[in-house]
């Protein structure tokens, strides 16, 4: 009897130690024992230019460490703790702006990821003006073989330049924004180079609160959905703008280009929302942009546009009826540049236009917008930039919710105020900003760039310059771009001239003959 027992018993361990093997990841034993495995991550998050977040999961318990330096085999700093956990937040502090970081994570017993392709790029100073690249991915969480293609089309388009930063546009895990939809929606698909090379801004949708009445009610103060525990935010200033002191909305810069990340879903005091001007939300908004009028450019992004007839319906659904009359008025009497949303699976893009706050039918093209091109700058008819003045009036808005997915539209599609519209395939955009020059790009699935736009700030200019008598003088062209000095063959952005005594005349335009800037040089006799 003893014998059947002792049999049995066996046998019964032996099968349960075959169910593992299939069904469970086999552990690599370390040189001290069992090692924890990486779940997740790495990932960058709150990003300055003087310091980085590192985050990361692990299936087990273990010590928080990241060793980095500026060369792949001379990781010669550490930061970290020595406390248990399996969510690993790490921050690295004393950094150098705009530079080039490699790094590994670790735990107690043994390295968990790093090697030549684990690196970052800090934040550049703040009012910096260079060449910056930021990407944008509005309702990207849907795991599809679109997705897939839209993500490397857009790595394919990035090379190997830096990109600065990537933003969401909130629907970041379908359905319900549930942790194992983050897991396998999100991280698993960018793991292997944006989200360990790039910082992340998100914002939030109405999935990422389960596209449930209650959670919106309650979610955004408690921070028990998914979306709040998973990712960390600037609330502080840290990265520039006003402390907002919340998860659910906040604001950063990246050189001489200010954002702002807001939610429109969740719910404040007394259940107001993005749209109620007196709520928490807009009263910072309103604050954050008036202590930052001085940048150079401003990007606001949020989930619910003002403007679609994707597959969703600007005319008929409330929250986006009440943000185009209530909010998007403030953002335009602010000089916002720029407004990327998602929540349509679908492209839409204006042109250049303000005041246009009712329903579709109500958009007149006389009355609300700035400018009638293109903005293409690509040398086809009416195609030049977006040229916004002192005045600051004027912003453009895109839809962008088509990184995974692409759905139905309306039977009015596209929106009259946007007229660059595409629902039959899925891509991401990249924002380049030089400068006063701003280029947005939407880069689909199979690698065509199917719209694009250029807008530019104060670059119709007369200048006035003195010099004196036999002076070599430097003349620099106000905006970035292709250049054909008048009377020379120069074609770059400086020359320099050496007119003689009186009042001389010189003349700078772009090929196409958008821009036009003309220096005056007087020259005095001493």
């Amino acid at each position: 009897m003893k014998k059947v027992v002792l049999l049995s018993l066996l046998l019964f361990l032996f099968f349960c130690d075959a169910m593992s093997q299939t069904t469970t990841p086999r552990r690599d034993a370390g040189r001290y024992g069992i090692r924890p495995i990486l779940i997740r991550g790495p990932y960058l998050q709150v990003a300055t230019p003087t310091s980085m977040i590192v985050r990361w999961r692990t299936d087990m318990l273990d010590v928080s460490f990241v060793r980095y330096g500026t060369e792949p085999g001379k990781l010669d700093k550490l930061a970290g703790h020595d406390f248990r956990t399996n969510e690993h937040i790490v921050t690295i502090n004393g950094l150098t702006p705009d530079t080039k970081y490699y790094y590994m994570i670790e735990g107690f017993k043994d390295t968990l990821q790093g090697d030549a392709n684990n690196y970052f790029t800090t934040l550049p100073l703040q009012g910096k003006e260079a060449k910056y690249r930021i990407g944008v991915y509005g309702d990207c969480g849907s795991i599809s073989a679109r997705q897939g293609n839209a993500r490397d089309q857009f790595e394919k388009y990035l090379g190997n330049n830096v990109l600065n930063a990537w933003i969401l546009l909130g629907d970041n895990a379908y359905s319900f924004g549930k942790d194992v939809e983050y897991q396998s929606h999100f991280f698993n698909i960018y793991k292997d180079n944006l989200l360990k090379k790039s910082p992340l801004f998100p914002s939030p949708g109405n999935h990422d609160y389960q596209d449930e009445p209650y959670a919106a009610e309650v979610a955004q103060r408690s921070g028990e959905v998914a979306y709040y525990q998973n990712f960390s935010m600037p609330t502080k200033g840290e990265s520039g703008g006003l402390a907002s002191h919340t998860s659910a909305f906040y604001s950063f810069d990246i050189g001489n280009v200010h954002f702002i990340s807001l939610d429109s879903h969740g719910s404040q005091e007394n259940g107001k929302r993005l749209f109620d001007t007196t709520s928490t939300e807009v009263q910072w908004v309103k604050r954050d942009l008036e202590a930052n009028k001085n940048k150079g450019w401003v990007v606001a992004y949020w989930h619910h546009p003002p403007y679609s007839m994707g597959s969703h319906n600007s005319d008929t659904e409330t929250q986006m009826v009440k943000i185009r009359e209530n909010f998007v008025p403030i953002l335009e009497r602010y000089g916002v540049d720029l407004i990327l949303c998602g929540h349509s699976h679908s492209y839409e893009r204006s042109k250049l236009m303000q005041g246009h706050y009712g329903m579709e039918a109500s958009f007149s093209e006389t009355k609300h917008l700035l400018s009638t091109s293109s903005g293409f700058y690509d040398g086809s008819a009416n195609s030049c930039p977006y040229i916004k003045d002192a005045t600051g009036k004027g912003t453009v808005y895109v839809v962008s919710g088509s990184s995974s997915r692409t759905d139905h539209k309306q039977a009015t599609f596209p929106h009259d105020a946007l007229p660059f519209s595409n629902v039959d395939y899925a891509g991401a955009c990249i924002l380049e900003v030089e400068g006063n020059r701003l280029d947005l790009k939407w880069i689909c699935e199979d690698g065509q760039i199917r719209d694009r736009f250029t807008m530019m700030k104060n670059v119709q200019q007369k200048t006035i310059v003195k010099a004196k008598k036999g002076q070599t003088v430097t003349l620099t062209a106000s905006y970035v771009g292709e250049y054909s000095w008048k009377g020379s063959t120069k074609k770059t952005r400086s020359i320099e001239v050496k007119p003689s005594a009186g009042v001389s005349t010189y003349i700078v335009n772009d090929p196409q003959n958008c821009i036009q800037q003309e220096f005056e040089v007087q020259v005095s006799g001493n």
